[in-house]
């Protein structure tokens, strides 16, 4: 992921998995700094554009060229994006 600007975190405000997604990139600055794109699946635009990139449940982080799914694989890659 070293070189991608802002990545894109699909969730759902109502789902604990996502809140925990949320929460670590928050603490690992990638908030702030704005190197991520929080993108709500209750928008039907945002739902789409997960279901583009074949994705469908959350969390999921799009890195620019793969989409990690789950929580396990989403907070991993915004770790490994922090370094």
């Amino acid at each position: 992921m070293a070189g991608v600007d802002r990545l894109e975190v699909f969730h759902a405000i109502t789902d604990p998995d996502s809140a925990v997604a949320r929460r670590r990139a928050a603490e690992l600055g990638l908030v702030e700094a704005g190197r991520i794109a929080l993108r709500n699946v209750h928008f039907e635009s945002h739902a789409a554009a997960l279901a583009a990139l074949g994705g469908g449940p959350v969390p999921a982080l799009w890195d620019g060229s793969r989409l990690h799914e789950g929580l396990a694989a989403t907070v991993a890659a915004l770790e490994a994006a922090a370094r």
